[in-house]
């Protein structure tokens, strides 16, 4: 299968309208955003386990990353409550469930070479810090080389600088509605632009997003871009 694999392009899903398809594991859905290869993949999807749900035990070979959208997730090494950030990298092996059921939001073989950390940030417990202007607040979930992930907060009536992203750009809109020269993108959006993108993003009432940049092919720097 591939899905949205050309990675020149814009793309912009509204998460809200997709129907959750099955998985090989009953109770286990998803929503495929991008996806190149069948069940063994580079691939970000949502994904949903409804009440008392497992997959069976596999191993990451590319490597894995999830932030827990709703609910608990669950390993036999720790669970994992809605605003954990999850990093698992290439060799790791875990069985997933989740009692009450969750919904995650999943990144599958899209690791750096030397990118072997292995942790989980409760962001619920974590300190917010002051943001690229006054009127944003951010929490940086990891940062390898030219990858980084965060999440980031807009006050209301907040504008960033104009910017551009040498190495793409990914987000998933979670509260509120995240705007830019281009439109609007309201909670459940997840979008992804392609290395050299500009953009001011803004929000009229506030908005909080997942975001993930310098991680798209090719790592282009833009002069006087950081």
């Amino acid at each position: 299968m591939k899905l949205n694999t050309d990675y020149t392009q814009r793309v912009v899903i509204d998460t809200t309208a997709m129907d959750w398809t099955p998985s090989p594991e009953a109770g286990v859905e998803r929503k495929r955003l991008d996806r190149d290869g069948d069940e063994v993949a580079r691939a970000t999807s949502l994904v949903r386990y409804a009440p008392g749900s497992r997959f069976a035990a596999h191993t990451h070979g590319g490597g894995e990353e999830f932030y827990v959208l709703e609910g608990v997730f669950e390993d036999e090494h720790a669970a994992y409550p809605a605003g954990t950030y999850v990093r698992n990298p290439k060799g790791s092996r875990h069985i997933p469930r989740s009692s009450q059921g969750c919904t995650i939001l999943v990144k599958l073989w899209q690791f750096e070479n030397g990118d072997t950390a292995q942790f989980a940030i409760d962001t619920s417990t974590v300190e917010w810090k002051p943001g690229r202007v006054p009127c944003q607040q951010e929490i940086l979930l990891h940062q390898f080389g030219d990858e980084v992930v965060k999440l980031i907060d807009f006050a209301p009536g907040c504008a960033s600088l104009f910017h551009a992203h040498g190495g793409g750009e990914e987000v998933l809109v979670l509260q509120g509605v995240l705007s830019d020269e281009l439109g609007d993108y309201p909670a459940g959006t997840w979008y992804r632009v392609p290395p050299g993108s500009a953009h001011t993003p803004f929000s009229r009432a506030g908005c909080r997003i997942w975001f993930k940049a310098g991680h798209l092919p090719p790592r282009t720097k833009l002069p006087g871009v950081a």
